[in-house]
């Protein structure tokens, strides 16, 4: 029979197994704040990219109100300074992450990303409502903005 000093030793250990597991697979509250921001801002982006994206591909007509709008407010979250949605702990080992490691490695690289992507946006705002050419000739480089950062900081969908 266990005596108790063997009971307690066992049920220290186990909690200490337990709570190091527990601690594994949950994030603390701010890199859940950030990796939960990140998305929805990626999320914003993706809404406004869509009519935006379906117009220069000739999907659905062209309409200059539409396009100056979510132009506008791409450009705008493109703005939106993203240093506290970028929690180390919250990259691809994370479930629900796709962000790459190498976004903390290469924070340089990632941050001139976000740039190329805020002079896109930028650019595109500036001439979305000017006709479907201009729409066009200035979507072009925030799908390369936006595919460049996806190709290096981000893991491919499983």
């Amino acid at each position: 029979m266990p005596t108790t000093m063997t009971k307690i030793l066992t049920a220290a250990g186990l909690i200490s197994v337990m709570t190091v597991a527990y601690a594994d697979g949950h994030l603390t509250q701010d890199q859940q704040r950030g990796m939960d921001a990140r998305q929805s801002h990626m999320g914003l982006l993706g809404f406004n990219l869509g009519p935006l994206g379906a117009m220069a591909q000739d999907k659905i007509d062209y309409d200059a109100t539409v396009a100056a709008t979510a132009a506008a407010n791409l450009a705008a979250v493109a703005g939106i300074s993203q240093d506290r949605y970028w929690v180390e702990g919250t990259d691809s080992s994370v479930e629900g992450s796709r962000a790459k490691a190498e976004i903390w490695t290469d924070m340089a690289g990632f941050e001139a990303e976000q740039t190329a992507l805020v002079t896109a946006t930028a650019d595109l705002a500036a001439v979305a409502g000017d006709g479907l050419d201009a729409l066009k000739a200035a979507f072009g480089p925030v799908g390369q903005a936006c595919g460049s950062c996806h190709e290096n900081y981000r893991t491919p969908r499983q």
